[in-house]
C-alpha cells in the first residue's frame, strides 16, 4: 500500500522524534529499527484477541494495580506532549470536540502539523468505562493519537490501529503496559472481529500476556497462516 494512502502517512516527525525522547527519559527500549508502515493485522490472531475480550467480565479487581499505573503514566505522557517547549515539552494544543474529528490520519497529521489535536470526548458517549474517569479517558485518547497514530502515520483501519498500539507500548512500563494491551488491541480486535455492530463495551480487565508476545506482529502481507500457536 502505498504512503500516500489515506491510512497510511508519512508520520508526524516532531511526535516521532518526541516519543523516542520520552522513552530514552524513562529507560525504555525503543526499537528505532521497526518499519511500522508495514505493520498489518492478522485476522486469525485478532479473532483470538476479540474472543477474549468478549469473554471477558467488564472488570476485573486483579487488574487495578496495572490500570492505576496505566492512568499514571497516561497523565505523564498528556504533560509532555503538551507542555510548552521551552519548559521541555512538544507544546501540542489538545481541544476536547463533541464529534469525532478526523476521517483518516491524513486529517489528523494536517492538524498535527499545526501543533493541534481534537480528540472525540468521552463525556457523553454512552460506553462508559468501569474504572477510568471520562478524563482520563480524554486523556489517553489524545496521547494515543498523538504517540500511537500521529508518531507512525497509520490511520483507524486494522492495520493502523496495531501500528498505533505497538508504537505506544514503548512509551509505557510493563505493568501499565497490560492495560494498554485491553484499551487497544483489544478493543480495535473486538470492534473489527467482534460479533457487535460498533464498539463492545469497555472493560479494565487483564488478557493474556501473550497477545503482547512481538512474535504475533506481522508485516505487509499478513501471517500467512504462521501464526503464533501456544496451548489453551
Amino acid at each position: 500500500m502505498p504512503k500516500t494512502s489515506p491510512n497510511r502517512q508519512l508520520p508526524n516527525a516532531e511526535l516521532q522524534a518526541g516519543s523516542e525522547r520520552y522513552c530514552h527519559r524513562f529507560g525504555r527500549p525503543f526499537d528505532s529499527r521497526l518499519d511500522y508502515q508495514r505493520i498489518v493485522s492478522c485476522r486469525h490472531t485478532s479473532r483470538r484477541i476479540a474472543a477474549a475480550y468478549e469473554a471477558a467480565p467488564v472488570l476485573d479487581r486483579t487488574a487495578v494495580p496495572a490500570y492505576r499505573r496505566f492512568r499514571e503514566e497516561t497523565w505523564w505522557q498528556l504533560d509532555f506532549l503538551t507542555r510548552p517547549r521551552a519548559r521541555g515539552g512538544l507544546g501540542f494544543t489538545v481541544v476536547i470536540s463533541p464529534l469525532d474529528p478526523y476521517r483518516n490520519v491524513r486529517e489528523l497529521l494536517a492538524e498535527l502539523a499545526d501543533r493541534r489535536l481534537r480528540i472525540w470526548a468521552s463525556a457523553g458517549c454512552g460506553n462508559p468505562h468501569p474504572w477510568l474517569s471520562e478524563h482520563d479517558n480524554d486523556a489517553f485518547r489524545a496521547v494515543h493519537d498523538g504517540f500511537g497514530h500521529g508518531a507512525t502515520g497509520r490511520g483507524f483501519d486494522p492495520d493502523g490501529e496495531e501500528a498505533a498500539w505497538w508504537k505506544h507500548a514503548a512509551l509505557y512500563s510493563p505493568l501499565a503496559r497490560r492495560a494498554l494491551l485491553t484499551e487497544t488491541r483489544g478493543q480495535t480486535c473486538a470492534l473489527f472481529e467482534g460479533p457487535q455492530v460498533g464498539f463492545a463495551p469497555q472493560k479494565a480487565v487483564l488478557l493474556d500476556p501473550r497477545f503482547a508476545d512481538r512474535r504475533t506482529l506481522h508485516l505487509d502481507a499478513g501471517c500467512d497462516g504462521r501464526c503464533v500457536k501456544w496451548a489453551a
